[in-house]
């Protein structure tokens, strides 16, 4: 780490000696500033006390898994798709950690899937970021585990055949207790998001649509771009109606479990669904992730879930110690830190 900038609460703080390699005008940019400049609003927050040494980014592989070497924190750009396994043995280790991990679509939901559902099943104490760009951009332009049906690329020059998964739906069906959606366009969404992330105690995950500009230039412009958020994102306001539009014309209604987008003229607003992401029951926040069921319907935005739950890395460091604690003639402190074979009486 860098010693130049000594102020906690400047961006630069937070900002590493690394030249960043990214492709010029990509999305990445926007989610590094935003993570750098949360980190100095936190560092203002005696509340929070942040501090870089306790501060830990782990990445799998992809452009995305660049990101710890450009914050000023420790950091590990590890392998494919592991990163949550590797994060969740830190945050058993060291419960003390403020622990982030970050991927790609590719990453995340292909090779690191299985990885990624356990580590929210569990409900770790990790912050998890998934950039999606719904291509992979290390490997030059292959089609992903959310690229859409049809999808023309060098792996699928006939068109994908795959059905994408929906990230905020398969984090919802593993148990996360906090998901939410962002955009690499706004970054104050982003640190307000990444925000209520870091102050959530067990496993969070953020899908960040995130544009790859070399290899799917404009994925999401129907929905993100500034022209077209007003009638395309549907912003979660905890305690509200879901109203959404120009003129706030619309709104979303829960019908038979299904969550459905409806002109309010013709339904009044006391039928639309007000947003309650601590709501115990994820059915109505997997309806709502659903919304997202293409690239250019209305699309949820925000906090979808945010439950409690058992924190995992707690669990097992209280079993540890009650292990340490029973009388008998073991030691499983002495046992662990043995060598590699041990006689058996």
């Amino acid at each position: 780490m860098t010693d130049v900038i000594l102020d906690p609460t400047k961006r630069g703080y937070w900002t590493s000696d690394q030249d960043v390699r990214w492709c010029p005008g990509c999305g990445d940019y926007g989610i590094l500033a935003a993570m750098q400049f949360l980190y100095a609003e936190l560092a203002e927050d005696p509340e929070t006390e942040v501090k870089s040494e306790d501060t830990v980014f782990v990445s799998g592989i992809g452009c995305a898994a660049r990101f710890p070497y450009y914050m000023d924190t420790y950091g590990m750009h590890s392998i494919h798709g592991r990163s949550p396994a590797i994060a969740t043995g830190l945050a058993i280790a060291r419960p003390d950690l403020d622990i982030w991990v970050v991927g790609g679509d590719g990453d995340m939901l292909s090779i690191g899937g299985n990885h990624l559902i356990h580590a929210l099943r569990r409900n770790v104490n990790l912050k998890i970021l998934l950039f999606n760009n719904q291509i992979y951009g290390l490997t030059k332009g292959q089609y992903s585990p959310t690229s859409e049906v049809g999808k023309v690329t060098k792996s699928t020059p006939m068109g994908s055949i795959d059905a994408p998964f929906n990230p905020l739906g398969v984090a919802i069906g593993a148990g996360a207790t906090f998901v939410a959606r962002t955009h690499d366009l706004d970054r104050k969404h982003m640190m307000a998001t990444f925000k209520a992330a870091h102050a959530h105690k067990g496993a969070s995950i953020i899908e960040i649509y995130q544009n790859c500009n070399v290899f799917n230039d404009g994925a999401f412009d129907a929905i993100t771009k500034r022209d077209a958020r007003a009638e395309m994102m549907i912003d979660l306001v905890d305690g509200e109606p879901i109203i959404f539009g120009a003129e706030e014309q619309r709104g979303i209604m829960l019908d038979g479990g299904q969550a459905k987008i409806v002109e309010i003229a013709d339904v009044g607003r006391d039928a639309l669904a007000v947003h309650d992401a601590a709501n115990p029951n994820p059915a109505i926040a997997f309806a709502i992730a659903q919304l997202a069921n293409d690239r250019q319907s209305p699309t949820p935005f925000g906090v979808l879930r945010q439950v409690e739950g058992p924190e995992y890395s707690e669990a097992v460091n209280s079993q540890l110690l009650a292990a340490n604690e029973q009388q008998g003639p073991g030691d499983l402190a002495k046992l662990l830190h043995s060598g590699a074979t041990w006689d058996v009486a």
